[in-house]
């Protein structure tokens, strides 16, 4: 299984008693969406699933891509690690129930918390930047998971 982590572009701040989930991209946000966008797009496979935050920031990064995609509540901000990967359909165990591409589009600290778990790393080390992508690809070898980080990239590399 693919895993393919992409944080939301730059959003405004939330301003006082604004709805977080209601924050929409910045100018710049919007341009590291097109730019991420445009490179996800030559890379993913047709049968990709994507799955994204209901914020309205994690909607408008996606967009950018041009294809299908299901609102998911369990990537929320706030959402844990453990509600991602049931999600997503993969256990530490067995590793992943099938062998597709999944996309997930939402926020830190969550994202960084499912890398770092993948990778075996600490979870509170593990930043993805605002509007970065990690790709993630997850086999079973020797009766054992195995994660392999494919590529990290952030909007400004493209």
């Amino acid at each position: 299984m693919d895993l393919i982590l992409w944080r939301h572009a730059q959003a405004h701040e939330a301003l006082p008693g604004c709805d977080d989930l209601s924050r929409e991209l910045t100018h710049k946000g919007e341009g590291q969406a097109d730019r991420v966008a445009a490179w996800l797009d030559r890379q993913l496979p047709e049968s990709t699933r994507v799955l994204v935050s209901p914020a309205k920031r994690a909607e408008q990064t996606v967009r950018a891509l041009g294809r299908k995609y299901k609102l998911r509540d369990e990537l929320v901000p706030g959402s844990s690690a453990d509600e991602v990967l049931t999600l997503t359909k993969w256990s530490a165990e067995t590793g992943p129930a099938h062998n597709g591409t999944v996309l997930l589009v939402g926020h830190q600290p969550t994202l960084g918390q499912i890398a770092a778990r993948l990778l075996g790393i600490n979870e509170q080390v593990c930043d993805i930047r605002k509007g970065a992508v990690w790709w993630l690809r997850t086999r079973m070898r020797d009766d054992q998971v195995c994660t392999s980080l494919l590529a990290a990239i952030r909007p400004e590399l493209i």
